[in-house]
């Protein structure tokens, strides 16, 4: 009989890691295309651009270092698209380069690779550019108008006050806005895709959904509670961080309570930010926080071993 040795986790059944990979980008396309009917082209051009300075970046940095190339796992392109959909449209092109390339060197591969990163990838290399260069990601095109600069709705809660847009605007994505965060209706349906094709499991995000639901209900601000909830919902990377950025494998608990509780940090963390933090949005550092609570939340939630009593030995 021939055994394979290898390293955990040992997953059984056809769960590769390019054919995960390969689905959440498949996930990503009806948030991209909505952005890019919105937005216009050059959201393609700053996807490209990502894309092909993370998969680049991968390439060289296994060429100079004389290791085996993972580019083939298909995570680089993941890392890469979902980097360029938390951007504005507007954003320069050799900014979004040098994120991407931050984000797979030093987020990911300096950490020992795939699976190996304490934090988000993309998120990281946001947070980055929000401090390097503030202006950049702040600024967003009015709705078919290249150049023209306009508020997005969470600028308009900040004041605070319900935002122009109506929630069906809001909600099919008729808004401005980072490239793939305007449309609720697009994340939901890769959401939904992702949880059919068993890639993520629902208790992150809902448990992380329903945090912020609940906070900003009984929270609101103005006097109609429920439209306010919609409207922190439906609004900035909440959607978008809640599917595809607080479920990466790596970088989230194993655990059932511990995802719970995970998702629960997530969204109390990220109304902390938007009530009384500088920027109106707090999805990229509330997850970025609960990343490095992980391993805490995975040790202290683990199951009971069979046969094994609480405080004691077998």
């Amino acid at each position: 009989m021939n055994l394979t040795v290898a390293s955990s986790p040992h997953i059984r059944g056809d769960f590769r890691s390019s054919r995960l990979m390969l689905d959440v980008c498949i996930a990503l396309l009806p948030a991209l295309a909505v952005g890019t009917w919105v937005l216009g082209v050059r959201s393609l051009l700053v996807t490209v651009i990502s894309i092909a300075s993370a998969v680049a970046s991968e390439w060289l940095y296994a060429l100079l270092t004389k290791k085996r190339s993972t580019v083939m796992d298909c995570s680089a392109i993941v890392t890469g698209m979902l980097l360029a959909l938390t951007l504005p449209v507007t954003v320069p092109v050799y900014q979004v380069a040098l994120g991407s390339a931050f984000a797979i060197i030093v987020v990911k591969l300096m950490a020992g690779g795939l699976g190996q990163n304490i934090f988000n990838p993309a998120l990281t290399a946001r947070a980055l550019m929000m401090i390097i260069w503030p202006v950049s990601l702040v600024r967003f095109n009015a709705l078919g108008v290249d150049g023209v600069t306009a508020a997005t709705p969470l600028h308009h809660m900040v004041m605070p006050a319900l935002p122009q847009e109506s929630l069906m605007d809001m909600f099919l994505g008729n808004i401005p806005g980072c490239i793939g965060e305007i449309s609720t209706l697009a994340l939901l349906l890769g959401g939904v895709y992702l949880v059919v094709r068993k890639v993520i499991s629902p208790r992150i995000p809902a448990a992380y959904l329903a945090t912020v639901a609940v906070l900003t209900l009984i929270f609101h601000k103005t006097d109609a509670p429920l439209q306010w909830m919609l409207y922190n919902l439906f609004g900035g990377g909440l959607m978008l961080g809640a599917i595809f950025m607080a479920t990466d494998y790596a970088t989230s608990p194993v655990t059932p309570n511990g995802q719970i509780l995970y998702g629960i940090g997530c969204g109390a963390l990220t109304v902390l930010f938007r009530y009384f933090g500088l920027y109106p949005e707090g999805v990229t550092y509330a997850i970025l926080l609960m990343n490095a609570l992980t391993w805490a939340l995975d040790r202290y939630t683990a199951p009971r071993r069979f046969g094994v009593k609480k405080g004691a030995q077998a």
